[in-house]
């Protein structure tokens, strides 16, 4: 199978949704648009942050097809497929795959909690991965599956040709070096979080999806770049600056909090899809005094 280059930072797009939760693609295409600005590697539609779970599978593929006509040139465009049966995964996959999609990132199944062990979930992705198009990515995302995979899962499951790389939402750093240590070369970890972009580039991962850099892209690019360039020391500033936002906008408010920041900058977060509610007006205005903090020039990021 061919493989991919994943390096450098991914911005893991919300889904743009009106005031009464309709898909508003045009909303998509413009947020490609305004972040292709930065030198990003590319972006993720349908993950986390776009809440892939609420949409329709034709809700998926309208999004998937959006973004990829926005997508500029030399740009990778990956799309979440992950679905509670790996017959409806495989489909998806094929279907946004036929969209435009460069790769496929899938989260685990995780409604039968119970019988997701080793055999099962290795299973899982070597099925998805012999019929998909291209290459897919194993999501681990613990906090909204309540399963970590474990280093042995992902090692066999990294032993798929068709399977190239990892993100890793869990922040367990020690395992992502543990996973690289063991894998075949050119399979590629991303850290699924800015708060540890920084110590997941010094076990070798490859870049990262990080919700923040929908609202940081540029400082994002500035840890990875440091990094790249072995200024450590200004890696490590930067690092310990997002980490407050980064929090705000994934572990603490999540989705609302994001897109409420990116409506803040002049981008489309809009309106979240129920039961998830928009910020009340205390929360706000803790994101916004965030978002203003000294060393983040988020006002003067977005171009």
């Amino acid at each position: 199978m061919a493989t991919l280059s994943l390096k450098g930072i991914f911005p893991p797009l919300p889904t743009s949704f009106d005031r009464d939760e309709n898909l508003v693609a045009d909303r998509i295409r413009f947020n490609i648009e305004k972040l292709s600005a930065y030198n990003l590697a590319g972006f993720l539609i349908l993950g986390s942050n776009g809440e892939q779970v609420m949409l329709s599978t034709t809700e998926r593929i309208e999004a998937v097809a959006a973004a990829r006509e926005a997508l500029p040139e030399g740009r990778l465009l990956l799309a979440g497929t992950g679905c509670p049966s790996t017959r409806e995964t495989i489909s998806l996959t094929r279907a946004v795959a036929g969209e435009g999609a460069h790769a496929v990132l899938v989260i685990n199944p995780s409604y039968y909690r119970g019988n997701m062990n080793h055999d099962e979930l290795v299973r899982h992705y070597h099925d998805v991965a012999d019929a998909s198009p291209v290459p897919v990515l194993v999501y681990n995302m613990p906090a909204n599956t309540g399963i970590d995979m474990t280093a042995r899962m992902i090692i066999a499951m990294a032993e798929h040709p068709n399977i190239i790389g990892l993100k890793e939402s869990g922040g367990n750093v020690a395992k992502m070096g543990e996973i690289l240590g063991n894998v075949r070369p050119g399979f590629q970890v991303l850290a699924g979080g800015a708060g540890f972009l920084l110590p997941a580039l010094s076990v070798g991962a490859a870049g990262g999806i990080l919700a923040a850099a929908n609202i940081a892209p540029g400082h994002c690019l500035d840890i990875f770049n440091a990094f790249a360039a072995g200024d450590i020391a200004r890696a490590r500033e930067l690092q310990q600056r997002i980490i407050p936002l980064n929090a705000a906008v994934t572990a603490r408010w999540g989705a609302p909090a994001l897109k409420a920041a990116m409506d803040e900058l002049g981008l489309y977060g809009g309106h979240v899809r129920r039961p998830l509610l928009p910020l009340d007006d205390k929360t706000t205005k803790e994101l916004l005094d965030l978002m203003r903090s000294d060393g983040l020039d988020l006002y003067r990021q977005i171009k």
